[in-house]
């Protein structure tokens, strides 16, 4: 296909004048023209009506066909210069719990977009279960869970080690180097949270079960805007305290007795093609630099 005769053919379609083809394409008119006619000679039709003494362009019935047609080319064609430009390029689909995505995997995808260009991050929020049956259908390449689970065909080990930490408004007598008993602390004036049966067993060793807290809640975020008393308390990741909790606002405190820590795992396929090998090398070498080095 006459690369030339097409641009020309396209710029006559979008101004409907030579002249005005012309100038947009900052040739002569007899260059454009001399352009069109042999894109005609190539295709074994006129593309054109010639009318002498109009201005107006019009298309032949075969030019309003092949004018669909060469949109398509043009669009393909500037996908493809895209392309050329960005170089080889690898997808790598992640599959992230939401509090894992927005509080502790954002530091690791800044350094893969700021570091590898040739990687396009495609980014998943999903549900534990929801990411193992994503990595089984090979709809994400990775993903970040908040539970083990013994998954045939996958490898799952944990990348992140997160402590429980108290959190609290913030008081005059409140020192973040204090540690508190749980003894301290009366259930009912705790934000809620259920950090998954780790967290359940030992949350009802220290207070009955039965006694509720006020305020349950499915979202981290929430405990942040609903603690407006000196009185109310929560437990949390420390990684989530240290993204919200306000210095000024709030205090961070550690506990004599805590919870178990929340551990993070890592799943991957065992069998993937070697373009999404060597991208996972790259974001395994992350991983180990951001998390495991540094876990609390």
């Amino acid at each position: 296909m006459d690369v030339l005769g097409m641009e020309a053919f396209l710029a006559i379609v979008q101004t409907r004048s030579l002249t005005n083809a012309a100038e947009l394409l900052h040739l002569s008119q007899s260059t454009v023209s001399y352009r069109l006619q042999v894109l005609e000679r190539e295709m074994g039709a006129t593309l054109i009506e010639r009318r002498k003494g109009i201005q107006t362009i019009h298309l032949t019935p075969f030019g309003e066909s092949f004018a669909v047609l060469a949109e398509r080319w043009s669009l393909l064609k500037q996908e493809v210069e895209v392309l050329q430009s960005r170089g080889p390029q690898t997808s790598l689909a992640i599959g992230a719990a939401d509090s894992l995505s927005v509080y502790v995997l954002p530091p690791l995808y800044r350094m893969i977009s700021q570091q590898c260009p040739s990687i396009r991050l495609k980014i998943r929020t999903q549900h534990t279960m929801e990411s193992y049956e994503s990595v089984e259908k090979r709809e994400v390449d990775v993903a970040f869970v908040k539970a083990e689970r013994v998954a045939p065909g996958m490898i799952v080990e944990p990348f992140y080690v997160d402590e429980m930490v108290l959190v609290r408004l913030n008081t005059a007598e409140r020192s973040p180097s204090a540690v508190i008993s749980p003894l301290e602390l009366d259930c009912r004036n705790q934000l809620f949270f259920s950090w998954g049966p780790a967290y359940q067993l030992w949350h009802d060793r220290w207070w009955n079960a039965f006694t509720p807290a006020n305020l349950q809640i499915d979202s981290a975020a929430l405990i942040f805007s609903l603690m407006w008393n000196a009185q109310q308390w929560s437990i949390v990741p420390r990684s989530i305290a240290n993204s919200l909790a306000q210095t000024d606002k709030f205090v961070i405190q550690s506990l004599t007795d805590p919870p178990p820590p929340r551990v993070c795992y890592q799943v991957t396929h065992k069998h993937l093609d070697s373009a999404k090998k060597s991208a996972l090398a790259l974001l395994n070498q992350f991983v180990t630099l951001i998390y495991r080095n540094n876990s609390n």
